[in-house]
């Protein structure tokens, strides 16, 4: 064991919707102007603000769960990620406070405790003055043991504004206010969809947000003193990493893992690539959009996104939609999480017009407008199938707005949700030859029996692949 310190600092707020990603994603694009590497992350299991902070980092922002991973596991994951950078910069998730249950548990607060990170509070100053003190001195009473070391207000209205509500926060809890985000024209807020922020394929003017929120963030906010906090720490033992999967990693031939990657599937973990890369596999990235060719693939993976919103586009890719049913009927394993599920129905219905898609399973979807399934999830297999041994407990989310409203009373389940809502009737993991399909969002980390699962079928299937050629030739 090693007692090491990387510069890194916890951007948190008092709610959801306070600003965290803006002001985030704004500091780390002023760190980078000043040449420093930085490495993000995001607390809980959220995919799109992710997308962003890796977008304006350069490289892939990790998830940080200890819901999910345990509280070793994301430890050892920050550091790991950390280790080549100048500066890590943490994003929170919902309040500084809140977790699973009424003390807080797996939350933001409790995620910079375990690292040992300062917090820098976001706090939206809207129709307030010295109420934002009071609310700040709560937040420091509440957990002693918590390093706020700054706080920046959003949303000032001007320069009255911003001195009372300053001068009451800093005399009255002694924290300093390291600056100040104006009120926002349209221009500067990232569009939203039901889920949060839109993904960063879909915004078509990236390049102008960053740039924009690089200068306004460089303009009213102390950044040589958030790097300043962001190097005062203390040391955390590190213990260093071990693959999960050097066991899978052999001498065996690799396996080919195509992975569909597009506007409309973008959900994936960086470690679940990662490892399956690890663990022996060749991944080939797949748009459902303009792809058709999946003969050389051992596996499919689909992960989860907003398939809703090309319907059309993806409807009319008939020869992908017919080569990926013809090759699941044959035994070609696939993995689809959400979105991919969707896109393995017979139908999905939006706004009242249906599109026909895969029909691989004998399900119909219904988009509606409140969410159908949203949070943490927790499920045991309870039958047998190809990528899990029965008994196992998976911890994850799920995150849809879609139901499944009607469906083969014939159809295969084999996760039994204890926690979360799932397809139907408290059952998820829809089987079907090879393809497993769910609304289950699995992070590797936190599953590894997800990588030894899907290359074990890849490996399978591919092995029968060779018998079948033998055999015909």
């Amino acid at each position: 064991m090693q007692s090491i310190s990387y510069p890194r600092i916890v951007i948190g707020g008092l709610s959801g919707d306070s600003g965290k990603t803006v002001l985030s994603c704004g500091i780390i694009a002023c760190l980078r102007e000043k040449g420093m590497n930085v490495s993000a992350f995001k607390k809980g299991p959220d995919y799109i603000d992710t997308a962003w902070l890796g977008l304006v980092s350069g490289k892939p922002a990790r998830n940080l769960d200890t819901y999910l991973m345990g509280f070793p596991k994301v430890k050892n994951s920050f550091l790991k990620n950390a280790a080549k950078s100048d500066i890590s910069l943490i994003e929170g998730n919902r309040g500084l406070f809140d977790g699973v249950d009424s003390l807080g548990t797996h939350s933001t607060a409790e995620l910079a405790k375990l690292l040992k990170a300062p917090v820098i509070i976001i706090q939206n100053l809207t129709k307030v003055t010295r109420t934002a003190a009071a609310t700040i001195l709560g937040c420091k009473k509440l957990d002693p043991d918590l390093n706020i070391a700054g706080v920046i207000l959003n949303q000032v209205a001007g320069e009255r504004h911003l001195k009372v509500a300053q001068d009451a926060i800093e005399e009255t809890t002694g924290i300093p206010v390291l600056g100040s985000i104006p009120k926002l024209q349209n221009d500067y807020v990232l569009p939203s969809r039901h889920l949060g922020l839109i993904t960063p394929d879909e915004y078509d003017r990236n390049s102008d947000f960053i740039s924009d929120l690089k200068k306004i963030v460089n303009d009213h906010v102390d950044i040589p003193e958030v790097i300043k906090i962001a190097n005062d720490l203390s040391l955390l033992d590190y213990e260093g990493n071990k693959s999960i999967n050097h066991e899978l990693a052999s001498a065996e031939e690799k396996v080919r893992i195509g992975y569909f990657k597009d506007q409309s599937f973008t959900f994936y973990y960086p470690e679940n690539l990662e490892l399956l890369r690890e663990a022996g596999a060749d991944l080939v990235a797949i748009s459902a959009f303009r792809d058709s060719d999946l003969n050389d693939l051992d596996s499919v993976y689909i992960g989860g996104g907003f398939p809703e919103t090309s319907l059309t586009r993806l409807e009319l890719n008939k020869q992908m939609m017919h080569s990926l049913k013809e090759l699941a009927e044959g035994g070609l394993p696939v993995y689809a999480e959400c979105g991919g599920l969707m896109y393995l129905a017979r139908e999905v219905e939006r706004k009242d017009q249906k599109h026909m898609l895969t029909g691989i399973l004998p399900i119909s979807i219904k988009m509606h407008d409140k969410p159908q399934g949203h949070g943490y999830y927790r499920a045991i297999v309870d039958s047998e199938n190809p990528y899990f041994k029965a008994g196992t407990q998976l911890n994850g989310h799920e995150f849809h707005y879609s139901s499944i409203h009607e469906f083969d009373e014939n159809i295969k389940s084999v996760l039994s949700v204890i926690r979360g809502n799932g397809c139907f009737n408290q059952r998820d993991g829809l089987i079907y030859k090879n393809v497993f399909a769910s609304y289950l969002h699995l992070h590797a980390l936190a599953s590894p029996e997800w990588v030894t699962g899907m290359i074990a079928c890849a490996r399978k299937y591919k092995e029968l692949k060779k018998n079948k050629i033998l055999i015909e030739g």
